[in-house]
């Protein structure tokens, strides 16, 4: 068989320089023409404006050391970090007794072991880990920064504050929200009148006010309702409240994912005989949880940063304890106030940023279905 010689300069022809790689790709996405080209080095020049003033105002000439605000208080004088340092305890912690801050530590240490053994997935005995984080773990955090047992005095919930109402308001609010908003989603579309028609009203109320209002109702006329001589605690009403309705923005998200599921699937079901607990438990609920997952972590980061407007009534979350520490007068100073908010903003992008982050991890994890 007759073979064809190729000549060697010929038999490797490598693409032009300017088709491939890093300058290949400025040029087309960046450079492709005058205008973006323009557009480009504009946004390029507003990019390093912004993070000069920003590395100038919280490093060059921030002041990290001082023990009042008047180190804070010359001219062209940057952040005040030294009051972070200061007020750090109150942030966290709020007003709670100092000699009595190990419960919260180990509270806080507590809850984390329990959300890594449920979201990391390698970690074996969810059902377990499940049981500890939803069942155990309320009481045991509940006796631990309530106190009265055990020799534990008792912390009455006026005096927590900072991060730790930030994170009670949220995880209670969170995981109590969840199981409100299945049930409204499944009454919603229930066959039977009555339960469709309480669903829909409670939910188009609910979605109907601004949150503030919920508050206000919940600390406010919710005790002219009881009888004489019950109460009960401001954290606790507002909780309550915050779960409704949160429950009812996450019942239209889970209903979003029930009526994307095809009718096939719910057929099938029930050609296996399975009842109703058993369809929505096994088969639906978990296909149409899964498609929701952005729509669910919208809400939980919503909430998150939601918890702030309880200083309407009198709790002092993490923005709350610092807005109250900028009125103290020894830490006076032009820069102060700034610093304080840019460390709250800092706090509240760092967990919402990494509950993002894991969701989208959770959906290329679940995503095997739709390949």
């Amino acid at each position: 068989m007759a073979t064809i010689d190729v000549p060697a300069e010929t038999a490797v022809v490598r693409p032009p320089r300017l088709t491939t790689g890093p300058l290949a790709w400025l040029r087309d996405n960046l450079f492709s023409s005058v205008s973006n080209s323009i557009l480009t080095l504009l946004g390029l020049f507003i990019i390093y404006k912004m993070i000069a003033g920003a590395l100038d105002w919280a490093v060059f000439t921030a002041v990290f050391t001082g023990s009042d605000g008047q180190t804070c208080s010359q001219d062209k004088t940057g952040a005040c970090w030294p009051f972070i340092v200061a007020k750090f305890g109150q942030f966290v912690y709020g007003r709670y007794p100092d000699a009595e801050r190990w419960r919260v530590d180990l509270s806080y240490g507590l809850m984390i072991a329990g959300l890594v053994w449920l979201l990391w997935p390698r970690l074996p005995a969810k059902k377990w880990g499940a049981l500890y984080t939803f069942v155990i773990f309320p009481f045991i955090a509940y006796w631990l920064l309530t106190g009265g047992a055990f020799g534990m005095p008792i912390v009455k919930t006026e005096f927590w504050g900072g991060f730790l109402v930030t994170a009670v308001v949220a995880t209670v609010g969170i995981v109590g929200s969840f199981p409100i908003g299945v049930m409204l989603a499944l009454g919603r579309r229930s066959k039977m009148p009555i339960v469709r028609w309480v669903s829909i009203g409670f939910i188009e109320f609910i979605r109907g006010v601004p949150l503030i209002t919920i508050l206000f109702m919940s600390s406010v006329m919710l005790p002219l309702f009881l009888p004489d001589g019950v109460t009960f605690d401001k954290l606790l009403r507002a909780l309550i409240g915050v779960m409704f309705f949160q429950g009812a923005y996450m019942a239209e998200t889970i209903r979003g994912g029930l009526q994307a599921i095809p009718r096939g699937q719910t057929e099938a079901a029930e050609a296996l005989g399975l009842s109703y607990p058993q369809r929505m438990g096994l088969i639906v609920l978990p296909q149409a949880l899964k498609l929701v997952i952005p729509g669910i972590m919208n809400s939980i980061i919503g909430l998150s940063k939601d918890t702030s407007l309880v200083l309407i009534i009198g709790l002092f979350d993490l923005l709350g304890i610092v807005q109250l520490n900028l009125t103290d007068s020894k830490w006076f100073a032009s820069s102060t106030a700034m610093t304080g908010y840019v460390f709250v903003a800092a706090v509240f992008w760092v967990f919402c940023f990494g509950m993002s982050r894991y969701s989208q991890y959770m959906e290329g994890q679940l995503n095997t279905g739709h390949k």
